[in-house]
């Protein structure tokens, strides 16, 4: 059995919540990111785009948020590990920063289906 403090739904959000703002304060991709969700955020709520288009199209902001905090400690655990060169150090950070990637190309794709869909194809 693991030895495991009593769960606290309070403390355990407030661990969440420490995470995510170190993540802001560390991290410039982050804060771009973020930066980006929002304003794109306000501009999709005053569009003329449908509302199961545009939680589809907010979705995909999320995961470009939660993929970039799984980045982030990702390579806090590898800078925890070693701070000398290692391949395998380099691959596991590439594989993230590979996965943030991927993420945002979705992202992109999508928006641009979405608003192209809205915006430039006639209205029946």
């Amino acid at each position: 059995m693991r030895r495991q403090p009593k769960y606290r739904f309070f403390k355990n959000w407030s661990y969440a919540i420490s995470g995510f703002f170190e993540v802001v304060k560390n991290e410039t991709a982050f804060k771009i990111e973020l930066v980006l969700f929002v304003l794109l955020t306000i501009f999709l709520f005053n569009s003329r785009i449908p509302t199961d288009n545009r939680l589809i199209m907010l979705s995909c902001f999320f995961l470009v948020i939660i993929v970039e905090l799984l980045n982030s400690a990702i390579e806090r655990c590898v800078d925890l590990v070693t701070k000398d060169f290692h391949e395998l150090a380099k691959a596991a950070k590439d594989a993230a920063a590979g996965a943030v990637m991927f993420a945002n190309f979705l992202t992109v794709v999508i928006w641009c289906y979405y608003l192209y869909k809205a915006y430039f194809i006639p209205l029946n």
